[in-house]
């Protein structure tokens, strides 16, 4: 379900994993169209396309968290095998939902309220005591979007209003972060594995550059690890879960989660001996996982998202040791067109040279 760039690099990857792919794309110039074997023409809430979709394959998973969990919930009663399931799915669709979990188990996140209007009891005393907040949609937030940082109390409250007109609003203390990190993990049928740790570097609220190994201690990287490892075995998904880290002064909390291929995992292509993407269509196929070991000493990934003027993908293909990936989108300001990733043995070379051909390509984002 989806046919995004996520969908599309499940295509590359489909081959060598064994499985052929159909993707379920609102338009033939979804990104995903061009790498599956078969694509079928609707929203993921068309019934008739969910039902065309559920006799043409035996496992449904998803490059995005815009469903509706009770047609997942039907779609299983009948028998679907869906990969991961509505129950898992929950916690990437409300964030609500996850936070009110994670701190149940113990999972460390930043101190939290769940709000669906302005005038909830609870409001005033929270704000009181955490200053300006973070506001998150509860669903239907992503890449940025539905993240939003008021600066007084009135634009807190006026922000609520218009984030509660359409869903709960999760409202979060700011935290002072030293760092972002991000761990990728992958949960199959018989098995658990997990990528190394990663630092994230985001503007705006979306990702701009992955660099592996992450900037951290090793007493950071164990205990990221085993939270990696609770959270999987809590929200019980089986496939990818990417897993949004802030360091801070008083140590690791999660920020987010998705249970797809993520972003942050886009260097596990050239950088690891199984990509994220293969190993996602191993799990939910049903089969062993490949190893997640690393196959480089560092990687770059920097997001390619489109400037003010279109750049070109063959002077950023030109820059040696530049592996240049095109999302076949169509140039707008602000759109995430593609990524860069470049390896090798020094990491301060691949950050440079994975910039110098992210420029040539066109993006908008800074180098940081």
């Amino acid at each position: 379900m989806g046919a995004g760039q996520l969908a599309r690099m499940m295509g590359d990857a489909a081959h060598g994993a064994g499985v052929i792919l159909t993707v379920l794309a609102t338009s033939p110039d979804d990104s995903a169209v061009a790498t599956a074997d078969a694509a079928i023409y609707g929203s993921p809430d068309d019934v008739r396309a969910l039902d065309e979709l559920c006799a043409k394959v035996d496992v449904i998973t998803f490059d995005h968290e815009l469903v509706d969990l009770d047609q997942i919930s039907v779609l299983e009663a009948r028998g679907v095998m869906i990969r991961p399931n509505a129950r898992a799915l929950r916690f990437a669709v409300d964030k609500g939902h996850q936070r009110r979990a994670f701190d149940a188990a113990g999972i460390p996140v930043p101190r939290f309220i769940v709000v669906t209007s302005k005038n909830d009891p609870m409001l005033k005393g929270f704000l009181d005591s955490v200053g300006p907040p973070v506001l998150k949609a509860a669903r239907g937030g992503y890449d940025g979007r539905g993240v939003l940082f008021p600066q007084s109390r009135v634009e807190t409250l006026a922000m609520i209003d218009e984030l509660s007109r359409t869903t709960s609003v999760v409202i979060e203390e700011r935290l002072s972060l030293r760092s972002e990190l991000a761990l990728v993990v992958v949960r199959g049928l018989h098995g658990y594995a997990n990528y190394p740790l990663v630092s994230t570097v985001q503007s705006k609220g979306m990702c701009v550059e992955v660099r592996y190994p992450a900037d951290v201690d090793e007493a950071t990287q164990h205990e990221a690890n085993r939270l990696g490892r609770k959270i999987a075995d809590l929200v019980g998904a089986v496939g990818v879960l990417a897993i949004e880290f802030f360091l801070s002064d008083r140590g690791l909390f999660v920020n987010e989660i998705a249970l797809r291929p993520h972003n942050t995992g886009h260097w596990t292509i050239e950088g690891a001996r199984t990509s994220q993407f293969t190993n996602h269509l191993l799990a939910v196929s049903g089969r062993p996982l490949g190893s997640t070991e690393p196959i480089v000493a560092s990687a770059v990934m920097v997001n390619v998202v489109g400037a003010d003027e279109p750049g070109s993908i063959e002077r950023a293909s030109e820059i040696p040791g530049a592996h240049v990936h095109d999302y076949g989108k169509s140039w707008r300001p602000g759109r995430k067109l593609g990524h860069v990733t470049v390896v090798g043995d020094d990491a301060s070379a691949a950050h440079v040279t994975a910039w110098e051909s992210a420029r040539a390509y066109g993006t908008r984002t800074r180098e940081t």
